[in-house]
Protein backbone atom coordinates (compact mmCIF):
# COMPACT_ATOMS: atom_id res chain seq x y z
CA UNK A 1 0.00 0.00 0.00
CA UNK A 2 2.56 2.59 1.10
CA UNK A 3 5.21 1.58 -1.42
CA UNK A 4 2.97 2.19 -4.44
CA UNK A 5 3.38 5.46 -6.34
CA UNK A 6 -0.37 6.09 -6.51
CA UNK A 7 -0.42 6.24 -2.71
CA UNK A 8 2.04 9.11 -2.88
CA UNK A 9 -0.05 10.90 -5.52
CA UNK A 10 -3.25 10.43 -3.51
CA UNK A 11 -1.51 11.64 -0.35
CA UNK A 12 -0.46 14.80 -2.19
CA UNK A 13 -4.07 15.31 -3.28
CA UNK A 14 -5.37 14.76 0.25
CA UNK A 15 -2.91 17.21 1.76
CA UNK A 16 -3.32 19.84 -0.94
CA UNK A 17 -7.11 19.83 -0.85
CA UNK A 18 -7.43 19.32 2.89
CA UNK A 19 -4.87 21.85 4.11
CA UNK A 20 -3.78 24.35 1.46
CA UNK A 21 -7.14 26.06 0.73
CA UNK A 22 -7.24 27.25 4.32
CA UNK A 23 -3.79 28.86 4.12
CA UNK A 24 -3.73 30.14 0.53
CA UNK A 25 -6.25 32.80 -0.42
CA UNK A 26 -8.68 32.02 -3.21
CA UNK A 27 -9.25 35.62 -4.23
CA UNK A 28 -9.04 39.14 -2.85
CA UNK A 29 -12.18 41.25 -2.77
CA UNK A 30 -12.28 44.86 -3.99
CA UNK A 31 -12.12 46.16 -0.43
CA UNK A 32 -8.89 44.21 0.20
CA UNK A 33 -10.24 41.30 2.25
CA UNK A 34 -8.71 37.96 1.41
CA UNK A 35 -11.18 35.14 0.85
CA UNK A 36 -10.12 31.71 2.02
CA UNK A 37 -11.99 28.43 1.69
CA UNK A 38 -13.23 28.73 5.27
CA UNK A 39 -15.09 31.94 4.37
CA UNK A 40 -17.28 30.12 1.84
CA UNK A 41 -19.05 27.13 3.39
CA UNK A 42 -19.74 25.07 0.28
CA UNK A 43 -16.21 25.59 -1.07
CA UNK A 44 -14.70 24.33 2.19
CA UNK A 45 -17.09 21.35 2.16
CA UNK A 46 -16.05 20.53 -1.42
CA UNK A 47 -12.36 20.68 -0.50
CA UNK A 48 -12.94 18.48 2.56
CA UNK A 49 -14.92 15.95 0.51
CA UNK A 50 -12.10 15.85 -2.04
CA UNK A 51 -9.55 15.20 0.71
CA UNK A 52 -11.71 12.48 2.26
CA UNK A 53 -12.21 10.80 -1.13
CA UNK A 54 -8.44 10.76 -1.64
CA UNK A 55 -7.87 9.18 1.79
CA UNK A 56 -10.62 6.61 1.14
CA UNK A 57 -8.99 5.81 -2.17
CA UNK A 58 -5.63 5.24 -0.46
CA UNK A 59 -7.16 2.56 1.77
CA UNK A 60 -8.94 0.83 -1.13
CA UNK A 61 -5.65 -0.56 -2.45
CA UNK A 62 -6.97 -4.12 -2.63
CA UNK A 63 -9.89 -3.11 -4.85
CA UNK A 64 -8.18 -1.35 -7.71
CA UNK A 65 -11.29 -0.92 -9.85
CA UNK A 66 -13.18 0.76 -7.00
CA UNK A 67 -10.13 2.90 -6.29
CA UNK A 68 -10.16 3.98 -9.94
CA UNK A 69 -13.86 4.93 -9.71
CA UNK A 70 -13.39 6.91 -6.49
CA UNK A 71 -10.56 8.82 -8.14
CA UNK A 72 -12.80 9.60 -11.11
CA UNK A 73 -15.48 10.96 -8.75
CA UNK A 74 -12.83 13.07 -7.06
CA UNK A 75 -11.76 14.41 -10.47
CA UNK A 76 -15.36 15.37 -11.27
CA UNK A 77 -15.66 17.19 -7.94
CA UNK A 78 -12.43 19.07 -8.61
CA UNK A 79 -13.65 19.95 -12.11
CA UNK A 80 -16.76 21.51 -10.56
CA UNK A 81 -14.56 23.48 -8.17
CA UNK A 82 -12.34 24.57 -11.04
CA UNK A 83 -15.38 25.59 -13.08
CA UNK A 84 -16.66 27.71 -10.22
CA UNK A 85 -13.27 29.37 -9.80
CA UNK A 86 -13.06 30.12 -13.52
CA UNK A 87 -16.57 31.57 -13.44
CA UNK A 88 -15.70 33.59 -10.36
CA UNK A 89 -12.48 34.92 -11.88
CA UNK A 90 -14.22 35.90 -15.10
CA UNK A 91 -17.01 37.67 -13.25
CA UNK A 92 -14.69 39.73 -11.06
CA UNK A 93 -15.12 43.42 -11.59
CA UNK A 94 -13.05 45.07 -14.28
CA UNK A 95 -13.18 48.56 -12.89
CA UNK A 96 -10.30 50.81 -11.88
CA UNK A 97 -10.13 49.02 -8.53
CA UNK A 98 -9.77 45.38 -9.57
CA UNK A 99 -10.16 42.33 -7.38
CA UNK A 100 -7.24 39.93 -7.53
CA UNK A 101 -7.23 36.22 -8.07
CA UNK A 102 -5.44 34.15 -5.45
CA UNK A 103 -3.08 31.24 -5.83
CA UNK A 104 -5.63 28.99 -4.12
CA UNK A 105 -7.68 28.87 -7.31
CA UNK A 106 -5.04 26.55 -8.80
CA UNK A 107 -5.44 23.84 -6.15
CA UNK A 108 -8.10 21.91 -8.15
CA UNK A 109 -5.82 21.94 -11.21
CA UNK A 110 -2.95 20.36 -9.28
CA UNK A 111 -5.22 17.82 -7.62
CA UNK A 112 -6.69 16.80 -11.00
CA UNK A 113 -3.17 16.29 -12.38
CA UNK A 114 -2.16 14.12 -9.42
CA UNK A 115 -5.43 12.15 -9.62
CA UNK A 116 -4.77 11.42 -13.30
CA UNK A 117 -1.26 10.26 -12.44
CA UNK A 118 -2.66 8.03 -9.68
CA UNK A 119 -5.22 6.53 -12.06
CA UNK A 120 -2.47 5.80 -14.56
CA UNK A 121 -0.49 3.96 -11.92
CA UNK A 122 -3.59 2.03 -10.82
CA UNK A 123 -4.22 1.03 -14.44
CA UNK A 124 -0.61 -0.18 -14.74
CA UNK A 125 -1.05 -2.29 -11.61
CA UNK A 126 -4.30 -3.74 -12.92
CA UNK A 127 -2.70 -4.59 -16.27
CA UNK A 128 0.24 -6.22 -14.49
CA UNK A 129 -2.06 -8.38 -12.38
CA UNK A 130 -4.07 -9.41 -15.45
CA UNK A 131 -0.91 -10.35 -17.36
CA UNK A 132 0.36 -12.46 -14.47
CA UNK A 133 -3.01 -14.24 -14.24
CA UNK A 134 -2.74 -15.18 -17.91
CA UNK A 135 0.57 -16.94 -17.31
CA UNK A 136 -0.83 -19.29 -14.66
Amino acid sequence: MIQRIQTFFLLVVALSTGVLPFFLNLWIEVDGTKVYAENELWISIAFYVSAVLAVISIFMYKKRQNQFVVNRLNMILNLFLLGFFVYRSLSLSGEAVVSEKGIGMLIPVFSIVFLVLANRAIKKDEDLVKSVDRLR
